[in-house]
């Protein structure tokens, strides 16, 4: 690896703290990291999900499209309700789900909206029309899932579980990192991570900081967020932490 490259930290831009997932994995590299949380994930008012999980047999199916759902959901609800699949957008949703002895009947093969769906419409039939589908989701949740979901018959009862905001960064801070060109790389783990960070950037610092650093990110949903902003970047082989920080590993290495 070229040395000026390796002196380069990598940017972690998710809410997680200094021992966070991203954060240990990159450091388990021996990359070093910077914090630049753009995003904070802060509780709910979960009245309507805890409304719903109390007559949650009367839903076929639940939707999880982030970990952040599963432990405000899990939290109230320890154990899976019988008579009710589950559907979990990526391999690290559903890892969390197995892990506290949920059965994950649907896992499309890219973690994205568009593969969920696609998913869902390869085995739906006749008897899934108006099946009620309860999806617990972020603040910020695009409606794909929902639209998508509703177009095939279903009758989806989308609920708040947790709230996506901005964070206060350090802004002096990362734009002395940026003006002497000194980050390696940055990493994406969803869209509003890219939207918060050119919001607290602004767009001219945001693009000298993807003009110089590697802009990686975890899926194609937070990749086509870059690109509506003119930044292109390398999407990490798995929806996982680990694969988002294995592709940056790699990136880095083979970067002239």
């Amino acid at each position: 690896m070229n040395s000026e490259v390796e002196s380069k930290p990598v940017v972690v831009t998710r809410a997680e703290g200094a021992d966070g997932p991203l954060s240990r994995e990159l450091k388990s590299l021996g990359l070093r990291v910077l914090l630049w949380p753009a995003v904070t994930v802060s509780s709910a008012n979960l009245d309507a999900l805890s409304a719903a999980l109390a007559r949650v047999t009367s839903f076929g199916w639940m939707v999880f499209a982030s970990r952040h759902a599963v432990a405000a959901v899990l939290e109230r609800l320890p154990r899976a309700p019988a008579g009710v699949r589950v559907a979990a957008v990526g391999a690290a949703t559903a890892q969390v789900l197995r892990q506290r002895g949920w059965p994950v009947d649907l896992v499309p093969d890219e973690a994205n909206a568009a593969e969920l769906l696609a998913a869902f419409a390869a085995q739906w039939s006749a008897r899934d029309a108006g099946v009620n589908v309860l999806y617990p989701a972020s603040s910020r949740a695009l409606p794909t899932i929902a639209a998508g979901l509703s177009q095939l018959g279903a009758r989806v009862t989308q609920v708040e579980a947790y709230r996506t905001e901005a964070a206060g960064l350090d802004v002096a801070e990362c734009r002395e990192w940026i003006a002497r060109a000194g980050v390696g790389a940055v990493t994406f783990a969803s869209p509003s991570s890219v939207t918060e960070l050119a919001h607290a950037l602004g767009e001219e610092d945001f693009g000298r900081l993807l003009s110089e650093a590697i802009a990686v990110a975890i899926g194609r949903t937070t990749a086509r967020e870059l690109t509506t902003r003119g930044r292109s970047a390398t999407v990490a082989e798995a929806a996982t932490l680990r694969s988002l920080a294995l592709t940056t590993f790699r990136l880095l290495q083979t970067r002239p």
